[in-house]
């Protein structure tokens, strides 16, 4: 297993290269210090080997995905911040509040930037700057995991005491179980502990760093340096196309406007400034002066204090938790007790039975051996091989629908989620804008505002937007004729992330009514158009005034009753120029901007919107009737979520924002978060935390669909982890299933198919636990009434393998349409107690059996030996292959309800193969004897009368837990 390795940014050392302030050590140890206690442990070690022993977990996990990289625990507190994350924000607030002069002696740095010298010292005391490092795992280490597991242990014992007994099919067999077995966990624990390397691979790039060099006088100097080289307390210099890599206080800025898509995955973009002392209610992503890891530079250029680096950034409390153990769920829990219980069953059984057969028989080879084919057959040697062949069958018919399952254990989840979290973007929507109107101050629609807004979209070179495409096919697709021809372009002041606006200077080319003149066409972020406004257009009184404070307030209230509707708003303004004014073109003379773009006159807004999917509503309604809630969880604003979840027909009474959230003491933020289905704003680790506390306190099993860098945390904390083939590599690799179309719908097959797969494993779990055990009872009240074995090792062997390979046929039964209908979960009580109500039903029916070979053909004297061993084997076989279509329905067995044709095709040749075997050369070289007719005549009675005590079985029991399988 792989290891993660988490550097101390701070290292509480004392040196003469270490000098501080006497009060920032106490700040730093209080903020930013932390103690590194994972150790490497040796796997070998005796203790370690006990506590696996004890604590491991599920006898068949390794044939589920394994989703342990790291050795941490889960957290499973879903409103509070850990130690850790507590820390980090505590430290970035604490520098966001500070002076500057004042933050470099928090971090033990000067104006000038760190000597070489120093910065080496600073690398080899913190290790390269990544989220984290990440310890690939040695290939032993890898199949030690592997090897020792007490399924494994078992199997290896058994076949080892078989070959001493000289059993050496049986041997063959058990060490083939093991290969697959040992085979399918190295390959799951190899493959998934990669996942973590991918996530330093986005940040690696050259950064340009300030460095202080010279023995008599240092001189600043400006170097390159690899990401990974970067240290704190470094000063970097950035300009557009950067990435952030650390934390940055900034210390100066211009004009710099940052993405933050990768920490929030919304597309927008956020101004930062250096001119600015941040306070304590700003929301953490939300401040001006601290840029953050991961983030890149939009527009604009600055320099920054480098305050945070590697696994002490903000990134890192995202990353940090990736990869961790999960805890397993109740299907897990369940085998585990079946399995804790199958032991105890066999040590006391196979004691037992040894001890009667070695005081009958005084032969110890032999008793070892039946003892050994007691202890095989009760354990279920195909459960592997039967549970993956039915969740790769789910996973090629999914692969039809087109999506491709990397975890098969994410098909059984499918089938159990009741909860899917989406994001907005993408996933209800189309992610991209159409034009909605174009509305004067007072909401009417006016043709003068697209005019405007079209010619500057239309005459505009310097970069086409989404926005400038929706309302160019607005215009095209309604029949407006606004003749562009007409009009000649002289220049254009291009958008920027600091005036948010762009305006063209266009001519008329002939005198025609009111277009005659230049005129300066402006279109923007609605602020900063008001900004240059003077007048204001009044359409009903066909009239220009000047800009009133009324006015003013009006658009304000229009635009806020817009936005929540889920519009985005932008404004258009117009402005005639008089000739003279016109003195730079765009053949390279200079302009004075903010001369030009005045005294405008506000025309109007034009309105966009993110349509839904046609496919969404219809996808979010078949999810419903099956069972399956959706939230959203985004971190787009509220209103425009809002609008988006009514048009698919989402809930929107209860909802809610990260902001609120954090606000939120513990019991209620629980009882928000199981009530809301809408949460906009959300950081990435709120989405985790949201996604933890429905499957904590809800109890629900979450699926999760994001494509994002942001998303990463809640893909790895759900049960159900979707990504699309178009997300980025880091959200691909933490996704159990990838979707080739990001269509909901896909999802709605996805559920059918995990819900078929889950019962067919379910049939097949719960009909060979009770199946086995009862034949074990059997065994065990039939050695103890007769003197010689039941059955011989070689019988028993080949008995259990025969009806084992006719299970197989279960991966292609068909489910009831009651049960697909609704989401299933196994409870950790559900299969103990379904054993206990179940097998004593077939052991009653081989009791029954017993007493009938032995007051009808008084088979209990040794010259009968043969025959009773015939007619038990027949008996056993037979049932426990009828077992299959009692069990894997509600209803009645071959009158309400018919299994598939390949399940009855294998009860059929199962049960000739049974039937047969006595009479045959091979029977006889097993020691079997012919079979009078008058038996079966009493087995076909015998199945009735046991079809008929299950059915009454099944139907209590039901009534008793609400559910069957």
């Amino acid at each position: 297993m792989g290891r993660t390795k988490v550097s101390t940014l701070f290292a509480n050392k004392h040196n003469n290269n270490n000098y501080m302030l006497p009060y920032s050590n106490t700040i730093r140890q209080t903020l930013v210090n932390r103690p590194n206690t994972h150790k490497d442990r040796f796997p070998f070690s005796l203790f370690e080997l006990l506590r696996r022993l004890i604590h491991s977990s599920i006898p068949y996990d390794i044939f589920f995905h394994f989703h342990s990289h790291f050795s941490l625990t889960r957290k499973v507190d879903g409103d509070s911040k850990t130690e850790e994350e507590e820390k980090v924000y505590s430290w970035l607030y604490t520098l966001a509040q500070s002076d500057k002069n004042l933050v470099f002696e928090y971090v033990r740095s000067t104006e000038r930037g760190l000597s070489f010298t120093e910065a080496d010292r600073r690398l080899r005391e913190n290790g390269p700057n990544v989220p984290l490092e990440y310890s690939f795992p040695r290939w032993w280490h890898l199949l030690w995991n592997s090897l020792f597991h007490p399924f494994i242990i078992i199997l290896i014992v058994l076949s080892v005491l078989s070959f001493i007994t000289c059993d050496s099919p049986n041997g063959f067999i058990m060490l083939i179980l093991v290969f697959i077995s040992v085979t399918l966990r190295f390959y799951q624990e190899y493959s998934s502990s990669k996942a973590a390397m991918k996530l330093s691979e986005f940040v690696k790039c050259p950064i340009k760093v300030q460095r202080c060099a010279g023995r008599v006088v240092q001189k600043e100097l400006v170097v390159q340096v690899d990401q990974r080289d970067v240290v704190p307390g470094d000063i970097v210099i950035f300009e557009p196309g950067d990435l952030f890599p650390g934390d940055i206080r900034l210390l100066s800025s211009k004009q710099l406007v940052v993405s933050q898509a990768s920490l929030t995955g919304e597309s927008w973009t956020t101004d930062k400034t250096a001119e600015i002392r941040e306070d304590h209610s700003t929301p953490l992503l939300d401040l001006k002066n601290i840029c953050f890891m991961g983030t890149n530079v939009v527009s604009g250029t600055g320099t920054g204090l480098v305050i945070s680096t590697g696994s002490n950034t903000y990134m890192s409390t995202m990353f940090s938790k990736v990869g961790k153990k999960k805890p397993p769920d109740e299907f897990e829990k369940g085998l585990r007790r079946i399995f804790y219980l199958l032991i105890s069953v066999i040590l006391a059984v196979v004691t037992i039975m040894f001890v009667i057969n070695y005081t009958t028989s005084l032969n110890l080879s032999q008793s070892v051996l039946f003892a050994i084919s007691v202890a095989s057959a009760l354990n279920p040697q195909m459960l592997p091989l039967i549970i993956n062949t039915c969740l790769a069958k789910g996973a090629l018919a999914m692969a039809k629908d087109r999506c491709i399952v990397k975890s098969l254990t994410s098909i059984r989840h499918m089938g159990s989620m009741d909860i899917l979290c989406i994001d907005k973007t993408g996933s209800l929507t189309m992610n991209h804008a159409i034009m909605v109107n174009h509305l004067d101050c007072r909401g009417l629609p006016q043709e003068k505002i697209l005019r405007y807004a079209f010619l500057n979209s239309y005459f505009k070179s310097d970069q086409k937007y989404p926005l400038d495409d929706a309302i160019l096919a607005f215009v095209y697709s309604n029949g407006f004729r606004f003749q562009p021809s007409k009009w000649r372009k002289i220049d254009e002041i291009p958008f920027d992330f600091i005036r948010r606006r762009v305006s063209v200077i266009l001519e008329t080319e002939g005198g025609h009514s009111q277009f005659f003149g230049r005129f300066l066409l402006t279109k923007g972020a609605l602020l900063e158009v008001l900004r240059v406004c003077s007048f204001i257009e009044n359409f009903d009184k066909d009239e220009i005034s000047p800009f009133s404070s009324n006015d003013y307030q009006r658009i304000l209230n229009l635009s806020e009753d817009l936005s929540n509707e889920g519009l985005r708003v932008i404004a258009v303004a117009i402005r005639k120029l008089e000739m003279p004014q016109i003195c730079e073109t765009s053949n390279g003379s200079k302009r004075e901007e903010e001369d030009i773009e005045r005294d405008m006159v506000f025309i109007g807004l034009i309105t966009f919107f993110d349509p839904p999917k046609d496919s969404a509503k219809q996808a979010l309604w078949r999810l419903s009737e099956k069972g399956v809630k959706a939230k959203v969880l985004t971190g787009d604003s509220l209103s425009l979520t809002t609008r988006v979840c009514r048009e698919v027909g989402i809930s929107t009474t209860h909802v809610i924002t990260g902001p609120e959230l954090e606000q939120l003491d513990q019991n209620t933020f629980h009882e928000t978060v199981q009530r809301a289905t809408v949460l906009a704003r959300l950081t990435p680790i709120q989405k985790q935390r949201v996604v933890q506390s429905l499957q904590t306190i809800g109890n629900h099993v979450v699926g999760f669909l994001g494509d994002g860098v942001n998303d990463s945390l809640a893909l790895d904390a759900a049960n159900v982890s979707i990504s699309v083939d178009s997300g980025v590599a880091i959200a691909k690799d933490m996704a159990d299933i990838i979707l080739l179309e990001k269509d909901l719908n896909v999802l709605v097959a996805g559920v059918e198919h995990g819900r078929l797969s889950f019962g067919n494993t379910m049939k097949y779990l719960k009909m060979s636990v009770i199946a086995n055990l009862g034949s074990v009872i059997s065994l065990l009240i039939a050695t103890l009434l007769f003197k010689y074995e039941p059955l011989t090792s070689r019988q028993l062997l080949t008995q259990n393998f025969i009806y084992s390979v006719g299970q197989i046929a279960l991966a292609w039964d068909k489910m009831d349409e009651e049960y697909v209908k609704t989401p299933h979960k196994s409870s950790e009580r559900g299969l103990s107690m379904f054993m206990l109500w179940n097998a004593p039903v077939c052991t009653l029916c081989d009791v029954a059996t017993l007493l009938f070979l032995w007051f009808y053909y008084k088979a209990y004297t040794d010259v009968t030996q043969k025959f009773f061993h015939s007619a038990w084997f027949i008996e056993g076989l037979l049932l426990q292959t009828l077992i299959i279509h009692l069990i894997r329905t509600e209803k009645i067995p071959f009158i309400q309800d018919v299994a598939s044709w390949p399940v009855i095709f294998s009860t059929v040749v199962t049960s000739a193969i049974g039937i047969a075997l006595p009479f045959t050369p091979i029977g006889k070289v097993m020691g079997f004897s012919l079979i009078p007719l008058s038996y079966f005549g009493f087995l076909v009675l015998l199945f009735l009368g046991y079809f008929t005590v299950g059915q009454v079985v099944k139907r209590l029991y039901i009534l008793v837990y609400k559910k069957w399988l």
